[in-house]
Formats: structure tokens, sequence, C-alpha cells
């Protein structure tokens, strides 16, 4: 017995100090390395399971290739799209060069939004859509939930699938674990062709339960397409037990669906195999508005390696002239977006970020104190969203730039997650959505109680000061 047991910890030690020196030369970020490093050593066993799953860096595994990316941007859009007399305004040219020489996302011009900051007007706005199909429709979610209102809109996709219209649906295979496989056997068994991304199977992909498809993209027929933050679940329109939900999500009309189906297309050739390049998903949009509301569809991906929604914020911060005003509902800031927030501030640019009072997890909320008593001291404004959760993704700068999608301000969004943001380039939209989030300052507390928010006793910001160093692995 005492040589099993002592063998066991051998075995302990050698997996543990493997696991330590594969974190060393992935050559992470120093804050990551030390935090995985830290849960190893102090987190006996725990530390172990938890790297299992989540630390393990497959970012080299291309599971799609840059030559089928090539191939979807140069056939399904360059060929396809033609935009006469595009106008790029200076003011914004380095930012929409960062986007386009990164990720070829194009910037498209003749564009119309419509603003959904609550489930009921975007669902029924989603439902519209789908009744009306007529081609295909493309649905690309991170929850597609067994609930309500998840086999409404299942329902309704089946009956468009029965009358002949190709629907396509990617869900998240983590986002999705408590759904059951009988709800999408359901739809496949109507003619929808349904993937999940990713699957985790114990245990050969159990490192890729990290790497997960955050987006909630809808496209319909080439013609209008759905963006934000909203998932398919009852908790987006009821709420959860305790709290309403509020969220933004964006109907787009004009030559930025091409954006949009363009990231769909991606995925779909991630899950399927299957590239599509057809002319008929990207159709000439008659009828759509004539201006030069400017939009870029924006993808982000573990795979990249620089994170392209990152740097946008970065660069729209240190560039603002004015004000940056942004809501999220996880605020676990990587350094370069915590540098540029202060630099910005401490520049005289007003710097306002939004937060839920109380988050949905309680170590993302102890986490995010520390990252808030910093910013303040540098100038920022937090305001504390009191009517409900506030899962809302937003940035509007300058009464001219906007940004909606699903990238949270925190690591995991930045770095491990597959999102997509649509950053709008037009001032009547801008406004827009800073009334949408001046609104939601009347539903904040007073700057002074957040102020109170971060003067908590002594032993519980060392807590919380602990808990920041694993804010890289929440």
């Amino acid at each position: 017995m005492v040589y099993i047991h002592w063998l066991t910890y051998l075995i302990y030690i050698v997996v543990t100090v493997s696991a330590i020196v594969a974190v060393l030369m992935d050559h992470r970020q120093p804050a990551k390395t030390v935090a995985w490093i830290m849960a190893l050593i102090f987190l006996p066993v725990i530390g172990i399971v938890l790297y299992f799953f989540f630390g393990q860096n497959t970012r080299r595994e291309r599971y799609l290739s840059e030559h089928n990316i090539d191939l979807l941007t140069k056939s399904s859009v360059l060929e396809f799209v033609e935009q006469k007399n595009l106008y790029v305004p200076e003011t914004h040219r380095s930012l929409i060069n960062l986007f386009t020489n990164r990720s070829w996302a194009l910037p498209f011009k003749d564009n119309a939004t419509d603003i959904y900051t609550d489930g009921y007007g975007y669902f029924h706005a989603l439902l519209r859509e789908i009744a009306g199909a007529h081609h295909h429709i493309h649905l690309d979610t991170y929850i597609f939930e067994d609930d309500p209102l998840g086999n409404l809109v299942a329902d309704a996709l089946m009956d468009k699938a029965r009358d002949g219209v190709e629907v396509r649906v990617i869900y998240d295979d983590v986002g999705c674990w408590n759904v059951d496989n009988r709800f999408f056997d359901r739809m496949q068994e109507a003619g929808i062709e349904v993937y999940p991304f990713m699957p985790v199977r114990f245990p050969a992909f159990t490192s890729k339960v990290n790497y997960r498809n955050h987006r909630k993209l809808c496209v319909i027929d080439g013609r209008v397409a759905f963006i934000g933050g909203m998932n398919i679940a009852m908790r987006y329109i009821k709420g959860t037990g305790s709290q309403p939900w509020r969220d933004t999500h964006l109907r787009i009309e004009g030559n930025a669906v091409y954006g949009v189906q363009r990231a769909f297309m991606v995925d779909w050739c991630f899950v399927s195999g299957t590239l599509i390049t057809d002319r008929c998903y990207y159709p000439e949009l008659k009828g759509a508005p004539e201006n030069n509301c400017l939009m870029q569809v924006v993808t982000d991906s573990p795979f990249s390696e620089w994170p392209d929604i990152m740097q946008g914020y970065v660069r729209i911060l240190l560039e603002a002239r004015r004000y940056v005003y942004m809501e999220t509902p996880y605020f676990l800031p990587t350094e370069p977006v915590m540098f540029a927030m202060r630099i910005a501030a401490l520049a005289g640019v007003d710097v306002r970020i939004m937060i839920p009072m109380h988050a949905d997890a309680r170590f993302v909320e102890w986490a995010s104190r520390s990252y808030v008593s910093e910013i303040v001291e540098s100038g920022v404004k937090v305001y504390l969203y009191k009517a409900g959760f506030n899962h809302s993704k937003l940035l509007v700068c300058d009464d001219a730039l906007a940004s909606c999608g699903s990238a949270n301000v925190d690591f995991r969004s930045f770095e491990n997650n597959f999102e997509a943001n649509v950053f709008i380039y037009d001032e009547a939209t801008a406004l827009r959505l800073k009334k949408v989030f001046m609104d939601d300052v009347e539903q904040c507390v007073p700057i002074e109680d957040a102020m109170n928010y971060i003067r908590i006793p002594y032993l519980q910001r060392l807590w919380e000061s602990v808990v920041r160093l694993l804010s890289p692995l929440l």
C-alpha cells in the first residue's frame, strides 16, 4: 500500500511538472502563464483537471486551412460584390485597413440597421424573416435551448425546410451540453442540415472544450442578416428566475449581409467540410438602401495570432477624441485593453464602461472588481446596471463609430472563442446606439454608488485580487 501511495504521488508530480513545462513552452501571455502555473501548483488535482479540459493549447491545429478561407473570401465575396463609389472616411481609414488586412473583413456601404434591446423585439423580427424565407436560412448560435422559444424557432425552421428552403444550423456543442440530441435529430429528420461546432467527446477532444463558437449570426436569403448578443433561449425574453435580461441585437439590410454570410460560410466549412461558394448565396440586393453607412463584419478565432476584435477596441480607445462608451456583461480585460482604457482616460477622453451590478457567475464578479478599481483610478467612469442582467456587448465612439456583436471585454472572448462583431462607421447609427447606452445609464446606480462598490473591506479585496490572477482562465 505504501508503495502504491508513493507511486501515485510520483506520477502526480511528473504530470504536474510536465503540464507546467508545457505551459511555459506555449509562450502564452505572462498573465495566462502565471495563472496556469498557480492553478497547477496551488490547486492539487483540481488544477490538473482544469488544465486537461481548458489549458491545453490546440491553436496550432489548423482545423480550417488558410487555402479554404482564401477561396471563400475571393470566390464568394470579391467575385460577387461590386461597390461603386465606395468612400472610406479618413478618420477611420487606419481601423478599416487593420480589419481588412488582418482578416479580409471588407468594408461594405449602403446599409440599414434595426436595433433590438430585448428578446421580444428580436425574436419577433427573426421569426418574421424566417417565415418569409424563399431560398435559404443560415443560423449560427452558441445556445439553442430545448425550451418553448427554442421549439418555436425549431418548428419555424422545420416548416421552411419542408417547403424546400435550404436550412443550415450550427450550434455550439458545449453551449448546448444540456440539450438532448433528440432536439436536433428532429430538425435533421425534417430536412435541416444541423452540425455541432467542435464536439467535445471524452477523452479524445477534451482539450477542445476551451475553444467555443460564441457567435450569434443568422442570414435569410442573403438579403437580411442578424448579429448581436442573443442566443435562442427563453431567458433572453423572460430573464432568469432572479432578474430580467437586457441585451442588444441588430438586423442588417444592405451589402454588409455579404460579410455575415461569409462568416457563416467559413463556420460551415469548418463543421461540415463543405465549401459553398455559389453566387446564389450572395444575391444582387435590389432595393437596398443607398447611403454611405459603412460596416465591417469582423470575426475572431483562437487561430488568430493577433485577436482582431481586441486590436480594434485598442485602436478605437487610443484614437478617440471625445468619448468611448462600452457595455459588457463580463469585465476581465486583457492588458492591452486595460492599457488603452487608462491612456484614453488620462488623455481626457470620456471613457465609460457599463457592467452588471451582479454577474451571473460569482467568480467573474469577484475578479471584475479589482479591474474596476484599477480603471477608476485612471478616470474611467463605471456604471453598474441594476435593472437585471445586462448581457449587451456594445461600443460607441465620438458619434461616428459603433460596434455590436458577441465579444465580451474579457480574456475568453478575445483569445479563446470564435466571435463576430459588426463595426459601423455612420453618424446616424452611432447616435442611435449612443441613445441605447444613455437609456441604460438611467437604469444604473450613480457613479458615487459605483465608487462604493470598490470601497470594500481589505480581506475581500485581497480575495478578489487572488481570484483576478485566475481571470485568464475564467
